[in-house]
């Protein structure tokens, strides 16, 4: 589980306690609690990388691109910029910047979906 303390600031940079924003999402899988718009549950998969919950991401990956599997390689995260979230119906849009160091060197993931 989680490695934060409950009212640490949650990775995904909400600016909320992780406990009232990502943690519920995380705790909340196994008994089919889900993150409610598409912003929430990027933000949620994020926060998930930064804490290693490797379980989740697998659970909440899209099936047709998913292995089954996930190694997390040594990254530190280092912050999460939401750029535009729009959802309509049960369908979103969100456009992110994630960026991390890998082995020292600075690096951003940047997507639109």
């Amino acid at each position: 589980m989680p490695t934060l303390p409950p009212h640490a600031p949650c990775p995904c940079g909400s600016e909320r306690p992780y406990d009232a924003c990502c943690g519920p999402w995380h705790i909340g899988l196994v008994s089919g609690v889900h993150a409610p718009t598409p912003e929430a549950l990027m933000r949620s998969r994020y926060s998930a990388y930064v804490v290693g919950l490797i379980d989740y991401l697998l659970a909440t990956w899209q099936p047709s691109t998913s292995t089954g599997e996930l190694d997390l390689p040594p990254v530190k995260w280092l912050g999460l910029d939401v750029r535009h979230a729009e959802t309509t119906g049960d369908a979103g849009l969100v456009e992110f910047v994630a960026r991390c160091r890998v082995g020292g060197r600075a690096q951003r993931v940047h997507e639109k979906g």
